[in-house]
């Protein structure tokens, strides 16, 4: 285990424990009195039950700068070949992953043989499938159309088709395979196990020869029910991996059974159900913990952070659309010494739930819950 695995397990195993302090809150009505004690979260990124609020924040910014356009769910998939060296070297090889994907859309769109437009792609990398298995892939939202390349006019694409995957993954193998070969001759790869011998230069294009002859997967397809429907599935994911608590069913000592999808199968029956033994579950989640510091959402083209504002409100100007009006942020006049207020009403009577004591890490509220006599007589 590394040392970034060992820290996610810390954060997960303390989330929402004592280790972590936490609040006392109580509910202001007095007829009501209902209290409850609520743990601090750990706030890691790899945690199923955590950044809920982040990753509807990012969702919320997301739909407020969607065009009234078609897009596209764009999925650029590692061939297995590959998996292990990308696990083996995480930061290098997602990066590229990314980096490959995204200059193949841009170059595709760009050429006046197909669109010849300057596109935006919001990017998401999930390294995992159904089943918790290594399986790095790169979801993309990429609207339909884009800036001329003179920037004077919006170039629409096809309502229903935005360019022929075959084309996207030729170029996509090509790229790959060349940025992993510069890799290699910088000395970026690192190899281990029963991949020790690709450290030689000879031996690795020997290992990646047979790949520039197979097919790669790409998918593209738009969605069935609008953008906003991929939004909400990789929001699911952004601000978590692998897995959320709501496909947990069961745990013990034993097992631990979760849902999964089968994308063999067609029909409700593609959910299925898998029981792993607890150190196989665990193994499986630790797959897909990130380096740190690793940025999993990117953005490319017209979305690209620097000239994100600049280039919505220029392709909202060509296809005539009123920009959404900004929502002034009214501070609330709170006085210094108000009692906190938790956002979440009294579960018992919808009042206001007000903290009646802080607690610090490794400490047990000095509230108690007052015993409930049972008259025996």
């Amino acid at each position: 285990m590394s040392l970034d695995q060992l820290k996610v397990m810390s954060a997960i195993e303390r989330c929402r424990t004592a280790a972590l302090g936490g609040h006392v809150a109580r509910c202001e009505n007095a007829a009501c009195g209902h209290t409850e004690i609520a743990y601090n979260s750990c706030r890691n990124r790899h945690c199923p039950k955590c950044q809920g609020a982040a990753a509807r924040r990012w969702l919320a910014d997301r739909e407020a700068e969607l065009l009234p356009v078609p897009y596209f769910h764009v999925v650029y998939t590692l061939p297995s070949e590959l998996r292990d060296i990308a696990y083996q070297n995480k930061r290098v090889v997602y990066d590229l992953l990314m980096k490959a994907a995204a200059e193949t859309m841009l170059a595709i769109a760009a050429d006046p043989k197909r669109l010849g437009a300057r596109i935006g792609v919001t990017a998401v990398l999930h390294t995992w499938g159904s089943a918790l298995t290594h399986h790095p892939h790169v979801h993309m939202i990429v609207p339909g159309g884009g800036l001329s390349l003179d920037g004077a006019r919006w170039v629409a694409a096809r309502s229903n088709f935005l360019v022929h995957v075959n084309v996207l993954a030729r170029l996509f193998r090509g790229k790959m395979l060349a940025m992993l070969m510069h890799a290699h001759d910088a000395g970026q790869l690192k190899f281990f196990n029963t991949h020790a011998g690709l450290t030689d230069k000879r031996t690795f294009k020997r290992f990646i020869s047979p790949l520039r002859h197979i097919k790669w997967v790409v998918y593209c397809k738009a969605p069935f029910a609008g953008p906003k429907q991929v939004l909400r599935y990789l929001s699911r994911y952004t601000h978590r991996v692998a897995i959320s608590n709501r496909r947990l069913i069961a745990a013990d000592g034993n097992v631990i059974a979760f849902r999964w999808k089968d994308y063999r199968s067609n029909g409700p029956g593609r959910w299925k159900t898998m029981r792993l033994h607890p150190h196989e579950f665990i193994r499986r989640f630790l797959l897909h913990v990130l380096p740190k510091g690793f940025h999993r959402i990117r953005h490319y083209g017209l979305f690209a952070s620097a000239n994100r504002a600049e280039s919505i409100a220029t392709a909202r100007a060509l296809l005539g659309v009123v920009p959404p009006a900004a929502e002034a942020q009214k501070q609330p006049d709170i006085a210094p010494d108000s009692p906190r207020v938790l956002p979440s009403p009294c579960p018992c009577c919808g009042a206001r739930m007000i903290v009646i004591e802080v607690f610090a890490r490794g400490c047990e509220p000095r509230w108690r819950p007052t015993p409930v006599r049972i008259d025996t007589s």
